[in-house]
């Protein structure tokens, strides 16, 4: 599995003196690492570079300077990065209108568990969600979920070979399906994979 280390992370000072372009980089990068589903949902799928970027600026914005504070960012976000065998990805609900999000992640529970990417001629994979900590209640879901989708040698085989990829949802308030992913995604996505 691919693990970020104190030697993968600049130190405040070179980060401060190159964080516009590596923060141009990574937005840029960012774009092939995003999935839409349907108009509120989106899958931000994660990688080193991705984490990279989460750990730097977490550094920049705590001034963590010192070795096992540095450790505890590595700790934290080591295991959002995909080991050759799964995606990992940040799901977020996206309503602009807070009314409307609160409404929504009312009707929305259980959501994380109705998300799932299909390998063509293979059954769908659905996630592994919150792994570290229970975020939906009785009452509503929260807008971001940490989920883990872990797929086999055989899909994997499959998708290098050019087998299509869908995603989608399958909530009874919330029923959208992608057919065909952008190039750059399902190009960047495959690249996770060993």
């Amino acid at each position: 599995m691919t693990q970020l280390s104190h030697n993968d992370l600049y130190s405040l000072e070179e980060y401060a003196r190159i964080r516009p372009e590596f923060r141009a980089k990574v937005i840029d990068h960012k774009k092939s690492r995003r999935l839409a589903i349907g108009p509120h949902a989106a899958l931000y799928f994660e990688d080193e570079l991705t984490m990279q970027y989460q750990i730097q600026e977490m550094l920049r914005i705590e001034r963590i300077f010192e070795q096992q504070g540095i450790q505890d960012e590595l700790d934290v976000y080591n295991p959002l990065i995909p080991d050759g065998m799964n995606w990992k990805a940040t799901f977020m609900m996206e309503y602009h209108d807070v009314d409307e999000r609160k409404k929504a992640l009312a009707e929305l529970i259980g959501i994380e568990e109705a998300i799932w990417v299909e390998v063509a001629g293979f059954d769908k994979v659905r996630p592994i969600a919150n792994e570290d900590l229970e975020r939906s209640t009785d009452e509503k879901t929260s807008a971001v979920h940490f989920l883990r989708f872990e797929l086999t040698q055989p899909m994997i085989d499959a998708l290098k070979a050019g087998a299509a990829l869908t995603a989608g949802i399958d909530h009874p308030n919330y029923d959208y399906r992608v057919e065909t992913l952008d190039a750059r995604v399902r190009e960047s996505l495959i690249k996770d994979l060993h």
